[in-house]
């Protein structure tokens, strides 16, 4: 399968290769296909399963499976000249995720392959991707702890490394600049950001990509745009294991946030099993209605489940998605019982991906409209618990939501007087339009593989849910994948500029 355009790009000097280290899944050698118009030449990672997903994808492409530091660059590319090397190095030991988690210096050190290549083979030019922390680069430390000595950044010394690092660029004849860039202001519904660096030593000037998305611009792409709204979103009330109480906490935060307290809400059709988005903000003449109430008014966010982050609104793009699950869709259902049907609030792109497991899910509160039947537990039972009579999960959200709300100090307790009492009720009561709808269900699902990677910006007939062996990848697999991958949009963004643009404007 390639994912580049069908003419190659007149601006591109084709005598020379293209060289994907850390290669991963394919996200930077997508992006690179796309800008030159022709398959990378070359690719390297260490890790089989990574490399046979990029196989799969770029099946032109010539593939080693070895680590970086094992790869003579003489060898592979035969004589011939390289014109541009693209190094993606683990980011993890330079993340601020990381924490003061002990790190690997081996791991720290892998970006100095580049001055491997320079040496051997001097590509015209170098690109280098990693989290905006790397410019923190520095020597380690060791500490004593119980359980063994561990490294640790030095504090005294961040940036030492790094500045070394780009003098010894420079020393070789390379002009060198280094830039923080968006997913998003290029076209990926993600606001992924990373520190990009460019080196070069043909005399051109480095060129810098201009915003294509954003105000003023073409409309940043949303998170609603990669949800697939066909997939159901069972009832966080029939789980079998109860959800923990920070993911709860979070839940609860989030229906206030976002959907008790949100004036803005979208329609979205209920009644068919598109997985694209179909909505309408509610302001807008509403779509042909069926006889099969085909609306349902829907409030959606996006939870994360680490760092303490509540979440974010739909209509933004997803934030940086990583390798393991954390980011959850909630979305609240208003339905109304008499006349017809109304739904959903979700239009943003997604948060970073990231490669430690799937971090993205999915979170649905289901509002009924309110014609006086109010519903909930007894006031004489605990909290949570939710009576034997009548409004089954509309009783269970009430419970919920007074938990979690008077937990999380914003309610108080039973036996203080009566705080000022606000114009609607904040558990469950929402109001749209002027008129009333009752939260009668929440429901919560993880993002999918196929979403994230349509959030990180892989084309949609990418494949990555197995090999081209015909191997299934779990989906571990692909969240890492995706979670560890180059967002193709701003890394297209920059080899055009730099590899095609400026030879166009030198010829």
């Amino acid at each position: 399968m390639n994912h580049f355009r069908t003419h190659p790009q007149a601006g591109f000097n084709f005598d020379e290769l293209v060289v994907d280290n850390f290669a991963g899944g394919g996200g930077a050698s997508t992006g690179i296909e796309q800008a030159i118009g022709r398959p990378v030449d070359i690719a390297i990672n260490h890790n089989p399963v990574a490399l046979a997903m990029h196989e799969t994808n770029h099946p032109h492409t010539k593939h080693y499976c070895e680590s970086v530091w094992d790869v003579d660059p003489r060898k592979v590319t035969q004589g011939r000249p390289v014109g541009l090397a693209w190094f993606s190095p683990d980011c993890r030991h330079f993340s601020k995720a990381k924490g003061s988690k002990p790190i690997s210096p081996q791991v720290r050190a892998l970006a100095w392959v580049v001055m491997r290549w320079v040496g051997t083979v001097k590509p015209r030019v170098i690109m280098l991707e990693n989290v905006e922390e790397f410019v923190t680069w520095g020597p380690v430390i060791k500490k004593k702890t119980p359980d063994g000595v561990i490294h640790l950044p030095c504090p005294k010394r961040k940036g030492h490394t790094f500045r070394s690092f780009v003098n010894a660029l420079r020393s070789h004849g390379y002009q060198v600049e280094w830039k923080e860039l968006r997913a998003h202001d290029y076209g990926a519904p993600t606001i992924r950001k990373r520190l990009f660096l460019v080196a070069r030593c043909d005399g051109q000037p480095i060129a810098w990509p201009k915003p294509t998305h954003g105000p003023g611009l073409k409309p940043y792409r949303t998170a609603a745009d990669i949800i697939d709204w066909s997939l159901p979103c069972p009832s966080i009330f029939d789980r079998k294991r109860p959800l923990a109480d920070n993911t709860c906490r979070r839940i609860a935060e989030g229906i206030r946030r976002f959907v008790v307290e949100d004036p803005d809400p979208f329609i979205i059709k209920t009644n068919h099993g598109y997985g694209y988005f179909r909505g309408q903000q509610l302001t807008d003449p509403l779509q042909t209605v069926t006889s099969k109430n085909g609306y349902a008014l829907v409030k959606a966010f996006l939870a994360k489940h680490y760092t303490g982050v509540v979440g974010t609104d739909l209509r933004k793009p997803l934030g940086t998605i990583t390798t393991v699950d954390h980011h959850s869709l909630v979305t609240s259902h208003m339905v109304k019982l008499r006349g017809t049907n109304v739904g959903h609030a979700a239009r943003a792109p997604l948060h970073t991906i990231s490669a430690q497991g799937n971090h993205h899910g999915l979170v649905t509160a289901h509002i009924q409209r309110d014609f006086g039947n109010r519903v909930g537990s007894s006031m004489r039972e605990p909290i949570g618990t939710v009576t034997a009579g009548g409004g089954g999960k509309a009783a269970m959200v009430h419970a919920f939501l007074m938990k979690y709300y008077s937990e999380g100090g914003q309610w108080q307790a039973l036996k203080e007087p009566l705080h000022t009492i606000p114009t609607k009720d904040r558990l469950g009561l929402v109001m749209v339009k002027g008129e009333p709808y009752q939260i009668v269900d929440i429901g919560m699902r993880m993002l999918q593989p196929h979403e994230l990677f349509a959030a990180q910006g892989f084309p949609a007939d990418y494949i990555h849910t197995h090999t081209f062996d015909g191997t299934r990848l779990t989906k571990a697999d692909q969240v890492k994948m995706c979670g560890n991958s180059v967002s193709p949009y701003p890394c297209r963004a920059l080899v055009e500029a730099n590899m095609v643009q400026s030879m166009e404007a030198a010829a």
